[in-house]
């Protein structure tokens, strides 16, 4: 049985920030969860693939991020207790429904998880979703370890359902893969199948209703100001003092608390963990009781502004360090480095560590790259023999997931991204803005989120570029998640295999190529058909990600590596500047070999190969 599924109370267990938000959704009776994966987010997702079934919930990885919050909200409708988990971006794709079921409230309670990403670890932008629970003005709890997360969500489904509102838990990617102490509570019962009790003054939001939800949920967020006042997060540590006031939030309260304790600096700490509404109260009294103020908070200055304009009628003369000072950045993730830096500014004592030895040479880069064997370098490989001179001209507009990494050297096949399912979108409007080639790639997993209606638009306005589905049977980039393209569902069992082609063929496209992308010659072949074609044409790159393929060999006990014959090479390093597998390497003697231990076997670098010098070993790797 998964640890976390243990009906013992009191038990310490020892969970990523993301365990322990199942731990507490499952602590409090959840019955149904849903979510897009994406990172930092993701193993909520794969956690509850792997106990679903066991824990009785009913969980689905839904096409996207506006589909998983409408179906849990829905549930939530019908009395059951409901969650939906997304990283930070995603929630731009469900902000649609989420602003309005804060006006029609719920029934059953629902938490919804946000996970920012600052620093961009995995992600194309640093936005603050603390933003957005002040948009939609739901409550909102941010906690700073692993056991707050778990305590946060379970008292999540409490507060949503004493307010009838939903409750935004807002983590950064520090909390979501931390590992930390967790004790456990007690599992509450579930309820099963719920029912819908027809209220369309409620539900149905026409404007004569939302004007009065909008009423309600004024009415409810003033009831949660109390809460906020006496929440159980939100408190005050003392430090010794009160010289320096500080006033933290989530991740950062870590920092700050053993700094402070480190320094011998004599003040005292506001931990807010229930960060929405603030606790102006609270607020109030402790910027009295201090001579200070330093606001530690990653992202934009939120608790700062709120915190200056309380000062301003309360302690207009005290001093407030934080990102308007210049102490505190509003870019990138806060570390021990940066809060000793901000803290020696503001103290004037020197807090930055001394004599620290340096490396005698510095450390490579080690950015991420499409791994060997990865079936997208085929495609790309492919796209570029058939453009042909035209390859510096064309445009490649790029979509997020593993592909994205086409970027580097030496296929260079990304010019353009701005979210998930842009690439084809963009695609039509580089097709109508220019006259050069244009190509957007996108997966399969991805087609299924936003990628559709691109099509939809592109056949309607005659849009004119190709369109290449690299569908590799999974959702590779954040943990191999299933889709609706592969027959498996979100507990694992059997599902209807959504077909790609079908789609698009519906949608009106009569260039519709599926390609097996270990055929080069054939893909090239599709691609010089395709760029000839005076339509927008499709092409589904079609091959299992080769780390379930290798999964597979390995099991069958079929994995062969391959080998460069030193004779036959010529040194002439076409599998090095044009193919680029990190596998491929050239000695320090000008000689090109094959690293065995990262190879995994799929053979395309003999068919790049112009001199037939690579063989496949006769060895099966062990």
């Amino acid at each position: 049985m998964n640890q976390l599924l243990t009906k013992e109370k009191g038990k310490k267990l020892f969970l990523l920030g993301n365990e322990a938000i199942v731990r507490g959704s499952l602590e409090a009776g959840l019955d149904f969860a849903a979510c897009y994966p994406g990172t930092p987010s993701s193993e909520i997702g794969n956690t509850f693939f792997e106990i679903g079934k066991d824990a009785n919930v009913y969980f689905e990885f839904s096409t996207n991020e506006k589909v998983a919050l409408e179906v849990a909200a829905a549930a939530s409708a019908c009395g059951l207790r409901a969650m939906t988990f997304m990283k930070h971006v995603g929630l731009n794709v469900a902000a649609d429904a989420f602003m309005t079921v804060a006006y029609t409230g719920v029934r059953g309670g629902f938490v919804m998880i946000s996970a920012d990403d600052p620093g961009c670890h995995s992600s194309q932008n640093e936005q603050d979703n603390r933003y957005y629970a002040r948009i939609a003005n739901i409550p909102m709890f941010e906690p700073a370890n692993a056991n707050e997360a778990k305590d946060m969500t379970r008292n999540g489904f409490a507060l949503s359902e004493k307010l009838e509102l939903p409750v935004l838990v807002r983590t950064t990617t520090r909390l979501n893969h931390v590992r930390g102490a967790v004790e456990t509570g007690n599992l509450e019962p579930q309820r099963g199948k719920g029912h819908f009790d027809k209220d369309p003054g409620r539900f149905v939001t026409i404007p004569a209703h939302a004007r009065i939800g909008h009423v309600k949920l004024l009415e409810r967020m003033t009831k949660a100001l109390v809460i906020s006042e006496n929440s159980e997060f939100n408190k005050v540590i003392d430090m010794g003092g009160s010289e320096y006031g500080v006033i933290t939030s989530g991740v950062s309260y870590n920092y700050a608390v053993d700094i402070m304790g480190a320094a011998g600096i004599k003040g005292k700490i506001l931990k807010l963990g229930m960060t929405w509404p603030l606790p102006e109260k609270m607020m109030t009294e402790f910027i009295k009781s201090v001579d200070k103020l330093v606001i530690v908070e990653e992202g934009e200055p939120l608790l700062e502004n709120a915190i200056m304009a309380l000062a301003k009628d309360v302690k207009p003369e005290i001093m407030v360090y934080g990102k308007r000072s210049g102490h505190f950045s509003v870019m990138g993730e806060y570390g021990p480095d940066v809060l000793k830096s901000a803290f020696s500014g503001i103290t004037g004592m020197d807090l930055m560590p001394k004599n620290v030895p340096k490396a005698s040479t510095p450390l490579p880069a080690r950015p991420p790259s499409l791994c060997p064997g990865c079936p997208h370098r085929s495609t790309y490989y492919a796209a570029k023999l058939a453009l042909k001179q035209n390859f510096k001209d064309a445009i490649f507009s790029s979509d997020i997931g593993c592909y994205t990494l086409g970027i580097q050297e030496p296929l260079n096949v990304a010019d353009f991204l701005l979210c998930m399912g842009s690439s084809v979108d963009a695609a039509g409007g580089f097709s109508k803005a220019t006259d050069q080639p244009v190509l957007a790639f996108l997966g399969d997993s991805t087609f299924f989120h936003s990628g559709i209606h691109g099509v939809v638009n592109a056949v309607y306005n005659r849009h004119k570029f190709v369109y290449t589905i690299l569908d590799n049977r999974t959702t590779a980039m954040t943990g191999h998640q299933p889709n609706p393209g592969m027959g498996t569902d979100g507990r694992g069992d059997p599902a209807p295999m959504i077909s790609i082609e079908d789609i698009v063929k519906g949608c009106g496209v009569d260039f519709v190529r599926t390609v097996d992308t270990s055929n080069i010659k054939e893909m090239q072949k599709a691609y010089e058909d395709a760029l000839a074609h005076d339509k927008l044409a499709v092409i589904i790159a079609k091959r299992e990600c080769v780390l379930l393929e290798i999964r597979a060999r390995k099991k069958a006990k079929d994995f062969h590596t391959w080998q460069i014959n030193q004779e036959e090479c010529t040194k002439c390093q076409v599998c090095i500047k044009t193919w680029g597998c990190p596998a491929i390497y050239l000695a320090d003697d000008g000689s090109v070999h094959i690293n065995d231990g990262i190879c995994n076997g799929c053979g395309i670098c003999s068919k790049v190969c112009p001199f037939k010098a690579i063989h496949e070993n006769t060895e099966v790797r062990k």
